[in-house]
């Protein structure tokens, strides 16, 4: 089980790991129940240069197409494969096996522009979307 509390959320709902200097990407869980039946994903290219706030990639839904946006800046090192062949692993564990990609941050200190669990909690409380 993830602990909730080393992570940081964007408001367009991505989760975000620091690791040293590589930061692990995903959705939240609170995405994926409103996301409901996603049927693709498309995850940047690696070695794509991205910015904090920036379009990665999208997912998509039967119903409509979402932007997957970088929490930092940096290059993508990784992605999931196993996400992106079996989408349901997104919705099964959006905080674990259902990560999206990895990013080498260029400024690791972006990630204090994130919220923290509690405040990302109370915003979707109060209908942040």
């Amino acid at each position: 089980m993830i602990d909730t509390k080393s992570l940081k959320y964007a408001k367009s709902h991505e989760w975000a790991r620091l690791e040293g200097n590589v930061c692990t990407v995903g959705i939240t869980d609170f995405a994926q129940k409103e996301i409901r039946d996603i049927v693709y994903l498309e995850l940047p290219k690696i070695g794509k240069e991205v910015r904090q706030g920036a379009a990665a990639g999208a997912i998509e839904s039967v119903k409509a197409a979402f932007e997957l946006y970088a929490p930092v800046s940096g290059t993508v090192t990784a992605i999931n494969e196993k996400a992106a062949q079996d989408v349901t692993v997104v919705h099964r564990d959006p905080l674990g096996n259902g990560w999206l990609f990895k990013i080498e941050c260029s400024n690791a200190a972006e990630i204090n522009n994130l919220l923290d669990d509690a405040a990302y909690n109370e915003w979707t409380a109060q209908g942040g979307h």
